[in-house]
């Protein structure tokens, strides 16, 4: 596995890529344990990993195309597949995510779930919201989310004319 780290606007973000996959993509403050057999190199693939995120801050990128692997439980990946079917700038709350996936009654463990993402921005876990509309349960905190929501809700501001 090779790992690479760069400072951004979010703080420090680590990047993993394993068979020419990006498996990873967490920021260092989470303390997310790394496997044991690991190099620290920036390859081609991590860094256009790190160009499209830069893009994705800078509002020029709604969307990734450099390959991942979802690495979780039958229902981890259940969820984030969910995740990643919520648009760009909008939001969907953890009760409609578990009806999404078919385990209505399961909200607090797509929060959990939510919690163990490996992905961030990629698979948008910022996107999910507390049923009351508020900003709830977000491994980096709910600054981080709301920065992120903003990011998104600044570029789609843009494109309706409202800047």
């Amino acid at each position: 596995m090779k790992v690479y780290y760069y400072e951004t606007i979010l703080g420090k973000m680590r990047i993993a890529e394993e068979n020419e996959v990006i498996v990873e993509i967490v920021l260092d403050k989470l303390n997310y344990p790394l496997k044991d057999d690991y190099e620290v190199k920036e390859t081609p693939l991590i860094k256009q990993v790190m160009k499209e995120i830069n893009e994705y801050f800078n509002g020029e990128r709604k969307q990734f195309d450099f390959p991942f692997r979802l690495n979780g439980t039958e229902f981890q990946n259940k969820v984030w597949n969910s995740l990643c079917d919520i648009p760009y700038g909008e939001t969907k709350t953890y009760k409609q995510i578990a009806e999404a996936i078919g385990s209505p009654k399961a909200s607090r463990a797509v929060g959990l779930a939510n919690n163990k993402n490996r992905l961030i921005i990629v698979v948008p876990c910022h996107r999910v919201i507390g049923s009351n509309g508020k900003m709830v349960g977000y491994a980096g905190g709910i600054d981080l989310k709301e920065k992120l929501l903003n990011i998104e809700e600044i570029e789609i501001n843009k494109v309706n004319g409202k800047i």
